[in-house]
């Protein structure tokens, strides 16, 4: 009797299993933003904003603009004024994971 449904049981346990890999998928994937570190603050507004379109990690940028300080939401920062773009306010995507956007202030 068992012998009957082991074909259908064995399609849903794949099926499970394809779902579950699937939902990692977009991570194991993703090609990483990550590029040679840039010296000094952002000069070049289209190369950076290049890089920003291509969603990076707050650890993805860092490490490729290490002298340019990011602030996430929720951090806290001096109010300055600054006009040589040293300091990037982060927007964040609604998993709080990946760089979507910001501005410099």
């Amino acid at each position: 009797m068992f012998k009957r449904f082991l074909p259908s049981a064995r399609l849903l346990a794949a099926c499970v299993l394809g779902l579950g890999l699937s939902a990692c998928l977009p991570d194991l994937i993703r090609p990483s933003a990550a590029m040679e570190p840039v010296p000094g603050y952002v000069t070049d507004l289209s190369r950076f904003d290049a890089f920003i379109a291509k969603h990076p990690t707050p650890e993805e940028f860092r490490s490729s603009y290490p002298d340019v300080q990011l602030i996430l939401p929720g951090e806290m920062s001096t109010k300055e004024l600054r006009f040589n773009n040293s300091r990037y306010f982060a927007t964040l995507d609604e998993d709080k994971k990946y760089i979507v956007g910001g501005r410099f202030q």
